[in-house]
C-alpha cells in the first residue's frame, strides 16, 4: 500500500528533528553548519520525476498544513492518481503542467534534513524542452537519472544522460522506477542496470548507483522496501545524504566583472562574483584585455570588508589606483594571467527551431563578456544512440555537436572542464534575442595563437585620397529578376564616368570562381553571403566603391554584412520587384523550372526572401526606369562622400 499523508500527519514535522538537537537555537545552528547539495531530477517524459520529488519533501517531512491542504483539493483536480494524492502538483507550478500531466520549465525546491541541505531542480522530459534540462543541470553536483521500469532506456534517457556528462556531472543516481508495475523484479532491475553501465562507459562518470524504487509508494526513497529483499544498497534519500562530491577546483583567479560601482566620485568599485582562485588585499591583479596592473586595496562582501575572498564569493574589489575597467572585463592575477581566444573547438547543444547554420552571425555570451560569433565548422554530430560521430551541414534542435566557433574579438576563456565559468557560454539570435545553443569550450584553436594581423605602412585613407573619394559597398538584395546586375552595371558606368574606381560583384559571377563549391541551400546561401561580405570589405580597404548584386534572402546574413563592413560605409539598396513581375520576366528561366519541381530552393517559390526592413534606398518596380534609380544612388552616395 502507498503511504500516504493523513490529517494526524498534515503539518511540518519539524519538532522532531529540533529534539534530535535540543533547541531550536541548536537544530538552525546545525543548519547552517551543513553542506549544500543541488541535484537534478531528469530523464525522459513520464518517468515521475516530479512525483519522485514531491515524494522526498513528504517523506523529508519539509510540508505544511496549507500545502497539504492545496494539495488535497489540486490533485482532486488536476491528480493523475485518481482518489490519491498527487505528490507531482507539488513541483509542476505551472498551469498548462498540471493540466497535461507534464513539467515544462524548470522547478528548484529547497528541503534539508538532520545530515545535509538539497537545492533540487525539476527538468521537463519531452524532447522540445532539453533546452530547460540543460538550464537545471548547469548548476547541479549530482543527477538522479530516472528510467521507467517498464520502458527501460529511451533516446531521451541517453540524450539527458549524455548532457549530464558534457557538464561536468559526476555522479550519477539511476533510479529505476515504477517498480511495483514490473512486479519488483530483479531482473528487469539489473538488465537496466547493465544497459545503462554499458551505455554510459565512454561518458566518464565517477560513480553510478543504480536505485530500485517506486516513487508514488515511496518504495526506497527513504526506507528499504520489503518488496526488493533482493536490493542491499542505499535508499535514495541515503544516498543523497552521503554522495561524496569533489567540487572543481582551479588556483588561477578569476574575477568576471558585473558593473562598475561608483556612487560618487570618492569611491569606485568592480562588483562580481570569483568565478575561480582566490584574491587577497595587497595582491596585484591584472585585467585581462588591457595588461593594465593594479593592487587590490580593499574586498568588500556583504558581511563587510574581508581580507581574502575565495571562488563562489559575491565581492566588490577596489583597487590601489584607476585604471580602466568595465563592465565584461576579466581580473586575474599579475602572476597568474588567463588566456584570450577568438577562435575555440566547443561542443554545441542546440536549442532552437531554425537550423543552426555555419556562417551565420550570433551573439555570443561567455560569462560577462559579449561579441559577435559564428559557426566556422561543424566538424560532427553526436549520434545519442551509439555516442558515434555522424556528418552534419547544419544543426537541428536538440544536436549535440563538435563546432569551431570564431568570434569577433579575443574573449577570456578556459576549457570547460577547467572552470565552468569561463568555458561556458550561450549563442543568442540577434533578431530574435532567443537563446539558440549552449556550448563548452573543448580547447582553443592553433590558428588564433599562431596567426596575427600584419601592420600595412598604406592605410585605406591613403588610398582613398589617390583615388579621390571614400570606399563604400552598395549592396543590392532583391528577388531574382528583379533587375539588380542591370542597375548595378548601369551604375557602374555612370560613377566610372566620374572617374570613380569602381568593382561590381555579381551573383552568377562569383559562383564561377570564389563560390563555386557552394549550392543553394540555406546553408549554402549562408556561406555564399559571407564570403561575399569579406572580399566586399577587402575591396573597399582599397579605397573602391564596391557593388554587390545578389538576392541575399536573409536579413541575419545582410546584418552580418554591414556589421562587418561597418554601417557607415554601407548602403543597402533594396530594389522592390514583385514577384509577379520578376516571375513574368524570368531572363533565366529559373522561375519555370522551380515552378515544375527542377529547383527545389528557388527564392520566392519554395525558399523565402526576407525583404529589408530598414534600407537606405529602395529602388526599382514595375515602371521605374533604371536612369532615375541610377541619378538616386548616385547622389546619395555623393552626398555620403
Amino acid at each position: 500500500m502507498s503511504r500516504m499523508p493523513n490529517k494526524s500527519q498534515d503539518k511540518l514535522r519539524l519538532p522532531r528533528q529540533i529534539d534530535q538537537v535540543g533547541t531550536i537555537e541548536a537544530f538552525l545552528a546545525q543548519q547552517r553548519d551543513q553542506d549544500l547539495l543541488r541535484f537534478i531530477t531528469c530523464g525522459s517524459v513520464d518517468d515521475g520525476k516530479s512525483t519522485l520529488i514531491g515524494r522526498l519533501l513528504w517523506e523529508a517531512q519539509q510540508l505544511f498544513d496549507d500545502q497539504i491542504v492545496t494539495l488535497r483539493s489540486e490533485s482532486k483536480k488536476y491528480g493523475t492518481q485518481g482518489d490519491e494524492v498527487d505528490f507531482a502538483l507539488l513541483v509542476d507550478g505551472l498551469a498548462a503542467e498540471r493540466e497535461q500531466g507534464i513539467t515544462i520549465d524548470v522547478a528548484y525546491r529547497f528541503f534539508g534534513t538532520s545530515k545535509r541541505k538539497f537545492i533540487v531542480a525539476d527538468t521537463p522530459g519531452h524532447e522540445q524542452y532539453t533546452r530547460n534540462m540543460v538550464t537545471g543541470a548547469s548548476n547541479a553536483d549530482v543527477a538522479v537519472l530516472l528510467v521507467d521500469a517498464r520502458n527501460g532506456l529511451l533516446t531521451q534517457t541517453r540524450r539527458h544522460a549524455f548532457l549530464v556528462s558534457l557538464l561536468g556531472i559526476r555522479h550519477v543516481a539511476l533510479a529505476i522506477n515504477k517498480m511495483d508495475l514490473v512486479g519488483f523484479k530483479a531482473e528487469t532491475f539489473h538488465e537496466i542496470r547493465e544497459a545503462f553501465d554499458a551505455f554510459a562507459k565512454p561518458l566518464g562518470f565517477a560513480s553510478i548507483s543504480a536505485i530500485p524504487l517506486s516513487a508514488l509508494r515511496g518504495d526506497n526513497i527513504t526506507e528499504r522496501s520489503s518488496q526488493t529483499p533482493w536490493y542491499n544498497g542505499p535508499t535514495l534519500l541515503g544516498y543523497l545524504e552521503s554522495v561524496t562530491v569533489s567540487p572543481q577546483h582551479t588556483d588561477r583567479f578569476a574575477f568576471p566583472v558585473q558593473w562598475v560601482n561608483r556612487p560618487d566620485s570618492n569611491f569606485r568599485g568592480f562588483c562580481g562574483t570569483i568565478a575561480g582562485g582566490s584574491v587577497r588585499v595587497g595582491e596585484e591583479i591584472r585585467v585581462t584585455a588591457s595588461g593594465h596592473k593594479a593592487i587590490v586595496s580593499e574586498i568588500i562582501s556583504m558581511d563587510g570588508s574581508l581580507d581574502v575572498a575565495t571562488s563562489g564569493d559575491a565581492v566588490t574589489l577596489r583597487l590601489d589606483r584607476e585604471i580602466d575597467v568595465s563592465r565584461g572585463d576579466v581580473i586575474s592575477s599579475s602572476q597568474s594571467p588567463l588566456e584570450t581566444t577568438d577562435q575555440f573547438e566547443a561542443t554545441l547543444v542546440w536549442m532552437h527551431e531554425d537550423a543552426g547554420l555555419t556562417g551565420r552571425s550570433y551573439d555570443i555570451k561567455l560569462s560577462t563578456q559579449w561579441a559577435s560569433a559564428s559557426i566556422t565548422t561543424i566538424k560532427h554530430r553526436i549520434d545519442i544512440n551509439t555516442a558515434s560521430h555522424q556528418a552534419s551541414k547544419n544543426l537541428a534542435l536538440n544536436d549535440i555537436s563538435t563546432c569551431n566557433i570564431a568570434t569577433s574579438k579575443p574573449l577570456v576563456f578556459d576549457t570547460y572542464d577547467n572552470s565552468p565559468a569561463l568555458g561556458s557560454f550561450i549563442l543568442i539570435d540577434r533578431f530574435s534575442h532567443t537563446t539558440v545553443a549552449a556550448g563548452m569550450i573543448r580547447h582553443s584553436l592553433r590558428r588564433a595563437e599562431n596567426v596575427h594581423r600584419q601592420p600595412l605602412s598604406i592605410a585605406r585613407v591613403d588610398r582613398e585620397k589617390l583615388n579621390g573619394h571614400s570606399g563604400r559597398v552598395i549592396w543590392f538584395t532583391g528577388l531574382s529578376g528583379s533587375g539588380k546586375s542591370t542597375l548595378a552595371n548601369a551604375l557602374e558606368i555612370a560613377l566610372h564616368q566620374r572617374g570613380m574606381r569602381t568593382y561590381l560583384l555579381d551573383g552568377d559571377n562569383v559562383r564561377q570562381g570564389l563560390n563555386k563549391d557552394l549550392g543553394f541551400t540555406e546553408g549554402d546561401r549562408v556561406e555564399n553571403i559571407r564570403r561575399i561580405a569579406e572580399v566586399a570589405k577587402l575591396m573597399m580597404d582599397a579605397g573602391m566603391i564596391v557593388m554587390t548584386a545578389f538576392i541575399s534572402p536573409f536579413k541575419r546574413e545582410r546584418e552580418m554584412a554591414r556589421e562587418l563592413i561597418g554601417a557607415e560605409n554601407f548602403l543597402e539598396v533594396y530594389v522592390n520587384t514583385p514577384l509577379s513581375v520578376c516571375e513574368a520576366r524570368d531572363p533565366k528561366g529559373l522561375y519555370k523550372k522551380a515552378r515544375s519541381g527542377q529547383i527545389p530552393n528557388m527564392t520566392g517559390i519554395n525558399s523565402p526572401y526576407e525583404p529589408p526592413e530598414h534600407p537606405q534606398l529602395i529602388v526599382g518596380g514595375q515602371d521605374q526606369p533604371t536612369e532615375y534609380a541610377v541619378e538616386t544612388i548616385t547622389k546619395t552616395l555623393l552626398e555620403l562622400a
